[in-house]
């Protein structure tokens, strides 16, 4: 599928869900209402800076635990981008490239990272962390989109070396998730996406979640939608250029 067409077909579809949210939702909050987006490049430091704002305090909300892998909550902030998933070391493959920051009491799918500095590298996953993934439409679950799933015999599929070893086009890299009052924020070099600064961006806050026992489900799929920055998910953002240096 062409990447405007399935751009245009995923807007309408968050676009619906984003306004239909039970407002029973605990998640459905000012944490999560999404009132700014930006991505700086700074020149002097070769990297670039991802920014969400909401109206809330951002990533003040973290799941409820569920006590188990299957039907596992995830809550994310996510980048859509118009990157190419080559450049965050996937295979050429359809979908979209998106940066995920989320949280996950349930379980860990970052193994070469200590987010909670314990020493322990199998326990940290509530703590805000980044992924890599690949989103593509799916109209089994409610959201519209899930994280691309392939067979593990399929030698054509290739991960980043810090993937967490899962049948979904999904990586762990690793990158610095800072949040605080109302913003989060996730640092970059420019060398983890090969010097591309110059793409297109958007920002959604989602809840997602894992399924390990429908094998007519996603593994990871997008259920509720609770902000679009742009309203439509057509990626109008452009990369911002800065020569400040950061504190």
């Amino acid at each position: 599928m062409k990447t405007n067409t399935f751009l245009l077909t995923i807007g309408i579809v968050v676009a619906i869900i984003c306004t239909t949210v039970a407002q029973t939702d605990p998640y459905n909050t000012d944490n999560f209402a999404i009132e700014n987006v930006t991505v700086t490049h700074n020149t002097d430091l070769n990297l670039t800076v991802w920014n969400i704002t909401v109206k809330g305090q951002a990533g003040s909300q973290t799941p409820t635990l569920n006590g188990q892998l299957d039907g596992a909550p995830v809550l994310g902030y996510v980048f859509p981008t118009s990157l190419s998933p080559t450049v965050v070391g996937f295979n050429k493959t359809d979908g979209i490239l998106a940066l995920a920051l989320t949280s996950h009491p349930d379980f860990d799918d970052t193994p070469l990272w200590d987010e909670n500095k314990d020493n322990k590298y199998d326990n940290d996953g509530v703590i805000w962390h980044p992924h890599w993934v690949v989103l593509v439409k799916d109209e089994r679950v409610t959201g519209g989109f899930s994280v691309k799933q392939f067979k593990k015999a399929d030698t054509t599929v290739k991960l980043p070396p810090t993937n967490p070893g899962m049948p979904m086009y999904m990586d762990s890299p690793g990158f610095s998730v800072i949040t605080k009052n109302n913003t989060i924020q996730v640092i970059i070099p420019d060398y983890r996406i090969q010097n591309t600064t110059d793409f297109s961006f958007d920002a959604v806050t989602a809840f997602m979640k894992v399924n390990t026992s429908n094998e007519n489900l996603p593994m990871l799929g997008v259920y509720n939608v609770y902000s679009i920055a742009s309203g439509d998910l057509s990626l109008p953002y452009k990369v911002e250029k800065s020569t400040q240096k950061i504190d």
